[in-house]
């Protein structure tokens, strides 16, 4: 798909058939080779889907920022588009994660692409002007939860996931959901004020339940970064086809599988 360029596009380096294509409301999560070290994370990026919003929100040599980095995914998508990116995690096993998934597809750090292990919350206000924000914050302390279901191995449990740190500052850590978002809502306020006018972030996340309750995350996140200055610019629905199914509630109560996630994309105007 080729198409033809035009030279009034400030926003990215796509042809307008390419464009056309990256806005489709329902994107198919895609795997592939190069992904499997990410799954050492608990909820890790793929990278195919992280490339398509560098496409289409940057210009090659734009720098991009992600301030939950995680397994790395959002620098290698970046690399791989010839872009500049700066990762920031308080973990240092992850920070170790992302190194060695760089090292594989022989990327340079410290370079144009930077690693920094900290509190986003300190480690932003330092950062030169970014040209782009892709993250995904950690779904408040659902990962210390335990929940039921099918293992691989049969029995009627899930396999254990391991949560991301024992540090008070984590976003993961907080204590309830609505210290969850005003912490959340802080960092993503340095975000913005690091963020080139016209700029665009995006957010990827899923809903969520708190005590056994559904909650309306993606609606939460909204307003939350809407307060802070950002424009609306539409969601993405991320199918993930390939995660397994779980009986929550059978046979007494209809609890849903999370199947998708949303990509809430915002504009600094």
């Amino acid at each position: 798909m080729k198409g033809k360029y035009d030279k009034r596009n400030k926003i990215n380096n796509l042809t307008g058939k390419e464009w056309l294509q990256l806005t489709k409301s329902v994107w198919i999560s895609e795997r592939c080779a190069e992904d499997k070290d990410a799954f050492e994370h608990p909820a890790p990026f793929l990278i195919k889907d992280i490339r398509k919003l560098i496409r289409l929100f940057t210009k090659r040599d734009m720098l991009v920022l992600d301030p939950f980095m995680g397994s790395g995914t959002t620098l290698i998508a970046s690399a791989l588009e010839d872009r500049k990116a700066i990762g920031i995690d308080l973990s240092k096993k992850y920070c170790e994660l992302a190194k060695r998934r760089l090292k594989k597809l022989g990327v340079k750090i410290n370079g144009h692409i930077k690693i920094i292990k900290g509190n986003s919350l300190k480690k932003i206000p330092e950062i030169d002007k970014i040209d782009y924000c892709i993250t995904s914050p950690p779904y408040h302390n659902i990962l210390r939860n335990k929940g039921m279901g099918i293992r691989s191995d049969g029995s009627q449990r899930r396999q254990g996931v391991e949560y991301y740190s024992e540090y008070p500052d984590d976003v993961g850590n907080q204590k309830s959901y609505s210290d969850f978002l005003v912490l959340f809502g802080k960092i993503m306020k340095e975000v913005y004020k690091r963020l080139r006018e016209n700029k665009y972030c995006s957010i990827i996340i899923s809903d969520f339940t708190v005590k056994k309750k559904e909650t309306n995350a993606h609606g939460d996140v909204i307003k939350l970064m809407q307060k802070i200055g950002f424009e609306f610019s539409g969601s993405v629905v991320l199918m993930q086809n390939s995660k397994p199914l779980y009986p929550f509630g059978y046979p007494y109560a209809y609890k849903i599988n999370h199947h998708h996630q949303y990509i809430l994309n915002f504009r600094k105007v």
